[in-house]
């Protein structure tokens, strides 16, 4: 053994809890019952379950989705579990899995900034999924979910982007030990098993970020496969298998194992600081764009600034896209590869196209991210003028910071920032804004009158049962 081998390995905390992070976090979940989460809170997190399951509606008309319900039918397994928006059955954990990649897909779901993290895509799948294989109240499920958004958040606001630095999708972490909390209550789990579920969850957790490179589907189905993670660490808890205690502040832990050289900068009290007193999910964005969140800002200024200016292609020399360095790699470089994206997903994270697609035809939504956009020889043409640079008073990691400078052929230079990204903090939208998301989303897919159905059902899911609820979701 080598002297490095042998050394003792340092924890990311230094000094350990009074009692295991993860028995802090199961005693929360094990206790949670609506009656304990504040009104507003509830509130909160329906809408967030509308704009969630008015995504996934959304995603049935797009070609990723037919091709994973697609392959998952193929293992020709019999199953009673529903999907939104489709008449299939499948096993309980291929549906949360489809669910997931549903809500996800489109990379339209809410987000929490400073986490960097999608926490609903992966809960609300497993809720949805669990809480209708065990017939749970629309209560127990509402209450499930609020659970692990609150985990789920807490991971990525105690990462501190370290996930990520180091390659990897945090969503794709922290929705395995925030599922295996929603699984844990909804099959009635004591506290113990549930540190056992999370310890368990801690070695299926994972998500590779190499998707950025080419634009690759696997980003689609980390958080559904989050979802089967907690499920199925759940399930093995509650048949007595064990997991580690420590999975969160261990030698071996989560934290040390995907942060790496970044460790210093986790801080994993933020996993349990006034856990059930102040709620994280009333932090989570709302996305106003389908487009990966870090570009909303970038993509508002140029916005704004063709509104303002009614600005045209032609008088355009140059544009400057600002933003925090740290995000260059996911949504700026290689520079070639974001001004002429492949595919709609690298378009996606492409703050080059993104914003040339703002101002070539003032909006961006899905129409943009069709093959004849991403063809479209004045979109292109822009890209080609269009480069990144540091955004110096940047909010990042707290807020999506971004903005954009525009040099006219005249000489002139028009600059818009957003120090707050529309759908984040003081600038989240509303319920009615919220409404209306949903109703464009699901009207790709069904009737207004089916619409009204689904958001009434949403909106009253305390009123329901889970499987009352998933009835109303799926297809007819």
């Amino acid at each position: 053994m080598t002297s490095a081998q042998s050394a003792p390995r340092q924890r990311p905390a230094d000094a350990a809890p009074a009692q295991p992070i993860a028995a802090t976090i199961a005693d929360f979940a094990a206790g949670i019952t609506l009656d304990t989460i504040p009104a507003p809170v509830r509130e909160c997190a329906k809408l967030h379950m509308l704009d969630a399951v008015g995504t996934a509606l959304a995603a049935t008309r797009f070609d990723f989705a037919h091709r994973a319900l697609s392959g998952l039918r193929g293992l020709n397994e019999p199953g009673f579990s529903s999907l939104i928006g489709f008449s299939e059955k499948l096993p309980l954990r291929d549906a949360a899995l489809m669910n997931g990649i549903l809500i996800h897909g489109l990379d339209y779901d809410d987000t929490h900034p400073e986490a960097i993290v999608h926490p609903t895509a992966s809960t609300l799948a497993c809720a949805l999924a669990l809480g209708e294989h065990v017939d749970a109240s629309g209560a127990e499920l509402l209450a499930a979910y609020v659970a692990g958004v609150e985990v789920a958040t807490r991971i990525g606001i105690a990462a501190h982007g370290a996930f990520h630095t180091m390659g990897f999708h945090t969503t794709g972490i922290a929705g395995h030990l925030a599922c295996a909390n929603v699984a844990g209550r909804l099959l009635g789990l004591n506290a113990p098993q549930i540190v056992m579920a999370q310890g368990i969850a801690g070695s299926t957790a994972a998500g590779s970020g190499e998707y950025r490179a080419d634009g690759a589907w696997t980003k689609r189905m980390h958080p559904g496969w989050a979802a089967v993670g907690g499920i199925t660490a759940s399930a093995l808890a509650r048949g007595g298998f064990t997991g580690p205690k420590s999975v969160y502040e261990g030698a071996d832990g989560l934290f040390r194992g995907h942060a790496g050289a970044n460790l210093a900068r986790t801080d994993l009290a933020q996993l349990t600081a006034q856990l059930g007193e102040r709620w994280v999910i009333e932090e989570v964005a709302v996305k106003p764009f389908p487009i990966c969140h870090i570009l909303h800002a970038c993509a508002d200024s140029a916005l704004a600034l063709r509104r303002k200016h009614n600005l045209q292609p032609s008088q355009i020399r140059e544009v400057r896209a600002l933003l925090h360095p740290e995000s260059f790699h996911y949504v700026a470089e290689p520079p070639a590869l974001r001004r002429r994206p492949p595919t709609d997903y690298v378009a996606k994270f492409s703050v080059q196209y993104v914003v040339a697609a703002c101002l070539v035809r003032g909006r961006f939504g899905f129409a943009e991210l069709e093959p004849d956009a991403l063809a479209d020889a004045a979109i292109l043409d822009m890209a080609e003028r269009v480069s990144h640079d540091v955004d110096p008073d940047s909010a990042f990691p707290r807020y999506f910071s971004g903005g954009v400078v525009v040099r006219t052929t005249d000489g002139r230079e028009l600059v818009h920032m957003e120090k707050v990204n529309r759908g984040a903090g003081d600038r989240q939208l509303t319920a009615d804004e919220i409404c209306d998301k949903f109703a464009q989303n699901a009207g790709l897919a069904v009737s207004s009158g089916r619409a009204d159905e689904i958001r009434a059902a949403v909106l009253g899911t305390e009123q329901l049962t889970a499987r009352e609820l998933m009835r109303a979701v799926g297809a007819r």
